[in-house]
């Protein structure tokens, strides 16, 4: 099997990748964040009830986007969901935030251990990584600390982010039963793939700051409260279930 790139560019093994971003009023970053993805796979912006052109630049720039009027971040990645399992045949999906923050030089890295390694989901972790100055705030990096630390009790599976930037082999995601609309998502993830006995991961991955605006959850104090509650919430709901069940 070859390295780097030519994993996903050889045409002897050229797996099918889905890569959904979603974006809320991202209009002045998804341009580069779409065209920087889209030599690895099939891009889908699932557009998250944004009034400024988000749409319509992430079309322009070679993906296709859905539409997700009803507001949270897991309802966007369902939308792109739904639209993967109709429209394509994927053997990898891989989530990407929307706002520049993820480097795709680290997509090679990120999707390497399922195309080699049997690995079942990959977290591109920014705590092992190269996070840059102001990229992740403290309280991200103490609620990382908390929801893993939990994770790692209850299943002993060992994570240290919930960070977006992650992949996970298509057939497991369609019957992990995702289900959380909002913050939540990440951590959701993350526990039902420990509790259905995944083959988990991580690799160290680059975090940058924002390309522009304001993060819509750690850049206010509303928006940290609120994600906080709900990651704790999921936690709570998913730890009290019996071992062995998604």
């Amino acid at each position: 099997m070859l390295l780097g790139n030519d994993v996903i560019r050889e045409n002897t093994r050229r797996p099918t990748i889905g890569i959904i971003i979603p974006a809320y009023n991202e209009a002045e970053a998804i341009t580069s964040v779409v065209k920087a993805f889209v030599p690895y796979g099939h891009v889908v912006v699932a557009d998250n009830g944004s009034t400024d052109a988000t749409a319509a630049r992430a079309r322009d720039a070679g993906a296709t986007v859905v539409q997700e009027p009803r507001r949270g971040y897991g309802r966007a990645c369902l939308a792109g969901m739904a639209h993967l399992q109709r429209q394509h045949d994927c053997e990898v999906v891989v989530f990407v935030d929307g706002d520049g923050s993820d480097d795709p030089t680290d997509f090679p890295a990120l999707v390497r251990p399922i195309l080699e390694d049997g690995a079942d989901l990959v977290i591109g972790s920014r705590v092992q990584g190269r996070a840059l100055p102001g990229a992740m705030l403290p309280q991200a990096r103490v609620g990382n600390w908390l929801a893993t630390h939990l994770i790692r009790l209850r299943y002993g599976v060992r994570f240290t982010d919930l960070g977006p930037f992650r992949a996970i082999r298509a057939g497991k995601l369609w019957v992990l039963g995702m289900s959380d609309p909002t913050f939540g998502w990440t951590v959701e993830m993350q526990l039902r793939a420990a509790a259905a006995g995944l083959r988990c991961t991580e690799v160290s991955v680059a975090y940058r700051k924002r390309q522009a605006g304001r993060s819509k959850v750690t850049g206010t104090i509303y928006g940290t409260v609120m994600a906080s509650a709900i990651i704790l919430q999921t936690l709570g709901k998913h730890m009290r279930r019996p071992r062995g069940s998604a």
